[in-house]
């Protein structure tokens, strides 16, 4: 089983949702950047369950533990160790699922290639193991700020619900501002009350999460193999409810001529850009210098309380049954922090790669 992402900056996932603890090694940080639990916890603090209407009333205060690599407040070139206790387990609402799968969940995959799965809220295959790459993701994203780099990742759509198109800074303003992480307000008290009323009637809702990654210098990735759009592809369609991702206008490339959508060059103080960006700031599979756009498709969470069909291994026929237990409606408000952590990995590894960030001393 693969629980390992990155060459030079690498995040080791460890845990499962009903066990004793989940978390990460992050090997390959730089000696000498400022870390304290305090830039883990915030970003913990995002994805965390039960804070709001919108999401899963599971109660867990997900406080981080740093058990290694970092001395006197700052990295010391050691892997750093962050655990998070899970306090807060249902595991009798699961035992029904023992040999029964859920319908759209990893259940069937895991009995079949594994046999001993730990089907108590998904294991190892729940959306709680992502606190790995959150605690991976605020390392990564300390360490890319002392290049200026930003990273910010916020929901474009739930349902049939759009968001109007913002600047980065209108999305970095707004966001915090309601529960469903959408930078237009106007659309996010949409959202909010469809993902509601999803959730009165026993159902979901899916959606689109944007990633955006600003002042990335050009030159990151590799032209065949390694490359940072395939990279960042890689990460996020790791995320466990990811069903679709796309760079710059993704998808919408299909339809359209060269010279519609061709991002053509310009100086501006001596600095080279592209009017558009509809290559999402990665071309010929290296960054070119200009906002690093990703938006990842969200299928509805599974766990829902309506009757589902489905089937008894033990005895071989087929089953109906009703998922009791705590779950998100919408669990894009949550995955926004994921993508802003799974994308901020990808970025750190080819930073360190390329020669930007020093591997052993940031001071170097």
């Amino acid at each position: 089983m693969s629980n390992k992402i990155g060459e030079k900056f690498q995040i080791t996932s460890f845990g499962s949702s009903h066990g004793t603890a989940v978390g990460a090694v992050i090997d390959g940080c730089p000696a000498n950047l400022e870390l304290s639990v305090e830039d883990i916890q915030k970003e913990l603090d995002k994805r965390k369950p039960g804070t709001s209407s919108v999401t899963t009333p599971r109660k867990e205060s997900d406080e981080v533990q740093i058990l290694s690599g970092i001395f006197e407040g700052k990295t010391d070139g050691t892997p750093i160790t962050g655990v998070v206790f899970n306090k807060n387990q249902h595991s009798k609402d699961y035992s029904m699922f023992k040999d029964t799968p859920r319908p759209s969940h990893g259940d069937y995959g895991w009995m079949t290639k594994y046999g001993n799965y730990d089907y108590n809220g998904g294991g190892r295959g729940s959306g709680r193991i992502t606190i790995g790459h959150v605690i991976g993701g605020a390392v990564a994203k300390k360490l890319l700020n002392t290049q200026n780099i930003e990273i910010i990742s916020h929901v474009t759509q739930i349902g049939d619900i759009k968001a109007e198109k913002l600047s980065f800074d209108e999305i970095k303003s707004n966001i915090e501002k309601n529960p469903v992480r959408c930078a237009d307000l106007k659309a996010a008290k949409e959202m909010e009350e469809l993902i509601l009323s999803k959730k009165q009637e026993g159902d979901s809702v899916g959606g689109i999460v944007e990633t955006i990654a600003v002042n990335v210098p050009a030159g990151l990735g590799e032209p065949v193999f390694e490359r940072l759009d395939g990279d960042l592809a890689r990460i996020l369609m790791n995320i466990g409810a990811v069903k679709g991702v796309e760079i710059g206008l993704g998808f919408d490339v299909a339809d359209k001529c060269a010279s519609e959508i061709n991002d053509e060059y310009y100086i501006e103080n001596d600095s080279v850009k592209t009017k558009t960006n509809n290559s999402g700031g990665i071309i010929g599979g290296m960054s070119n210098g200009m906002p690093i756009i990703s938006r990842i498709a969200i299928k509805p969470t599974p766990s829902i309380s309506k009757c589902q069909d489905s089937i008894d291994l033990e005895k071989m026929e087929n089953k109906k049954i009703e998922i009791k237990g705590r779950h998100d409606p919408c669990i894009c408000p949550r995955v926004t922090v994921v993508a802003e952590s799974s994308t901020a990995i990808v970025l750190a590894d080819h930073m360190i790669r390329s020669g930007f960030i020093n591997p052993s001393n940031i001071n170097d």
